[in-house]
């Protein structure tokens, strides 16, 4: 018997004929999920990282034999965290531009020497509509209109007219002004760097000048709480305007903040009819000095009690506002963060509780 017939002889009887069973209907294609994106804040050692995030930074970098490697710093609305590639970082350069959302792949790793950082394995522009701008950027945790409302009230505080009529050109709500000064940034990283930023921290500078001024005699409080409502002025032209990577504009780089809001305010003054010398110049003084040193950028030292009370506050609003940045980028569990420049130090949250 052949090999052919042999298995035909094994083969099943045939079955009758039937009519095919009706065809179940194709299912049907689900829209691709969104990536789950873990907040840069909660990445833990050994985690793999898998989603779309701002870059903040980038710089290229070279090594001992010359080879380029890139470093970035990306953001997110939790923090943010620095990573690295090794391997074609020109390329990857090229694609991280400051302001970018980004989707990367790659590992969390924390070093003792070189302490917690993403290393990237892949990234590429992240495509239209594949995330959510407001997961990437940072945010008051204060509101906008209770922000507003507390800026409304210290303003009524101020009755002397020649400094309304100075404050009103600036927040007044038909001021273009306020239309940029609502929305920057007071820093680029250290305190506030995020939307509505500098009216955070000027209304808390202004609050706490107007308060301390009824204990200390001699300070007249009108012109040390309008010195503080105007004396970061000069960032709504030092930084740009885009959330997802602060930055000082070329004017911030070349002529800098305090310079900037003396010149701007003091334009604005010239417009006043008759506005008393005495008062611009307090007023003028207090923006000049309000970095307390020529080594932090103050062309004058404060010499009023006005100017070293705006002083003194905003240096302590500036490391405060440190304080909580540090808590934000926290991982939990954690009680010290790392070492802060602006700190000069680490921060201890000992009673933070894990989120």
């Amino acid at each position: 018997m052949t090999q052919q017939a042999l298995t035909d002889s094994l083969e099943a009887p045939l079955e009758p004929a039937l009519d095919p069973a009706p065809s179940a209907p194709a299912a049907e294609t689900e829209p691709p999920q969104p990536l789950v994106r873990v907040p840069l804040r909660e990445l833990e050692d050994g985690q793999q990282v898998n989603g779309v995030y701002a870059v903040r930074e980038r710089e290229l970098r070279r090594k001992r034999n010359g080879e380029p490697w890139l470093r970035l710093l990306l953001g997110d609305a939790s923090g943010g965290a620095e990573a690295v590639a090794w391997e074609d970082a020109e390329a990857l350069y090229a694609i991280a531009a400051p302001g970018a959302a980004v989707l990367l792949a790659g590992v969390f790793e924390v070093s003792e020497r070189w302490g917690p950082k993403v290393k990237l394995s892949t990234l590429r522009e992240a495509a239209p509509g594949s995330y959510e701008a407001a997961d990437l950027a940072a945010e008051s945790d204060v509101s906008f209109e209770d922000l507003d409302a507390k800026l409304r009230q210290l303003l009524e505080t101020v009755q002397e007219p020649q400094l309304r009529d100075l404050l009103d050109c600036f927040f007044g709500e038909r001021s273009e002004q306020w239309a940029r000064f609502r929305d920057a940034p007071a820093a680029k990283r250290y305190h506030q760097a995020y939307r509505h930023g500098l009216l955070e921290h000027t209304v808390s500078v202004a609050q706490a000048v107007s308060a301390s001024a009824n204990f200390f005699p001699g300070i007249d409080r009108e012109v040390a709480v309008t010195g503080a409502l105007l004396h970061d002025i000069g960032k709504t032209i030092a930084y740009n305007d885009d959330p997802l990577a602060i930055d000082l504009t070329d004017a911030g780089r070349l002529q800098g903040e305090i310079p900037l809001g003396y010149y701007t305010v003091r334009r604005q003054i010239e417009e006043i009819p008759g506005f008393d010398p005495g008062l611009a110049q307090a007023v003028l003084h207090i923006i000049l000095s309000h970095h307390g040193s020529l080594e932090f950028g103050s062309p004058v030292t404060p010499a009023t009690r006005e100017a070293v009370l705006v002083h003194m506050i905003d240096n302590l609003g500036g490391r405060l506002g440190s304080f909580d940045r540090l808590e934000r980028e926290l991982p939990a569990g954690e009680s010290w963060s790392s070492f802060d420049r602006a700190l000069s130090g680490s921060a201890y949250f000992g009673t933070r509780q894990a989120a």
